[in-house]
């Protein structure tokens, strides 16, 4: 399997782990949902991330869950989160994921980080701990860690570290920091591949300050393959018609505390998963609140036949 590298570009969809009723591991569920997004476009994926439930799995369902992602998979890239409060538990899954054939794995901050100085000395010992030889993407999503990165930490720890090769940007508000880093590799500094997450609400703004797609999990990630193909052809006026038309579910998905139910409920519904079960403690989708999501796919698919 290929391993991510700075130049890494696309779109990367966030997988969520899908779960029985009774919160067991749908493991026939994963190999739908891995076909899903190939079949929809997506250059390759990210499993156990934030929005994959993964601070709810056992190291080995985690392992368990990466070996039958990898294997549907079939070659294509998937980068694994590999994100634990302790260096000991980042070191094990790292190790067995990129035995399994991993792209690559994703490291956040954990929430104890206060100053840029310890910051920088984390991600030291992060890379000191999983070896020099392990692609890394850095997950800089404050809204969720309660980090704060600038581009200047970054840039000190992207010098720093030559394996870490990729940034997944969620800052919100964040642009400037993509164009501040794009800017610094103008006058020298290294480049870094930069794929953005909160669920594709910003990508158009992302992509025009130098961003290279997108690596989030919104439940029609035939939007993102699409609107980053109209983007590189040119096609902008294109690309952004289709983006304002998922837009409305866009933005309903981006609810914190909320979201990843909509995003399961969507992904049930299209076919992709067999259950939008989060495992507990989770917070579910109400009658009214299942009533807004079908009004707003509704909306959704007259807008795509307008356009088409």
């Amino acid at each position: 399997m290929p391993l991510i590298t700075s130049d890494t570009q696309g779109v990367f969809v966030i997988a969520v782990t899908p779960f029985e009723e009774n919160g067991t591991i749908d493991h026939a569920s994963i190999d739908r949902m891995i076909d899903f997004y190939y079949d929809k476009g997506a250059d390759g994926l990210t499993i156990l991330g934030m929005m994959g439930e993964a601070p709810k799995l056992t190291q080995n369902e985690a392992i368990d869950v990466t070996r039958r992602a990898l294997r549907r998979s079939e070659g294509k890239p998937v980068i694994v989160g590999v994100s634990a409060p302790g260096l000991a538990a980042i070191r094990e899954l790292t190790e067995a994921v990129m035995d399994m054939g991993a792209a690559g794995v994703m490291v956040a901050p954990p929430s104890s980080l206060k100053t840029d100085n310890q910051i920088v000395a984390y991600y030291r010992n992060v890379v000191e701990t999983i070896g020099t030889d392990v692609p890394m993407v850095l997950q800089d999503f404050p809204l969720s860690t309660g980090v704060q990165m600038t581009a200047e930490t970054l840039r000190a720890i992207f010098e720093a570290h030559p394996s870490i090769v990729m940034l997944k940007h969620e800052d919100w508000p964040g642009l400037q920091k993509i164009t501040d880093l794009r800017e610094g590799e103008a006058k020298g500094c290294r480049r870094v591949s930069i794929l953005c997450g909160n669920g594709g609400m910003f990508l158009t703004e992302e992509l025009r300050r130098g961003a290279d797609g997108a690596m989030t999990g919104f439940g029609y990630p035939e939007m993102m393959v699409d609107f980053c193909r109209l983007n590189a052809e040119g096609k902008l006026e294109a690309a952004q018609d289709l983006f304002d038309a998922y837009l409305p579910l866009m933005r309903y998905e981006q609810q914190p505390g909320l979201g990843l139910a909509v995003r399961k409920y969507v992904l049930a519904r299209r076919g992709a998963i067999a259950s939008a079960t989060q495992r507990r403690p989770a917070v579910s989708l109400n009658a009214t609140s299942v009533q807004d999501v079908e009004r707003l796919i509704a909306r959704q698919q007259r807008k795509l036949e307008e356009l088409n």
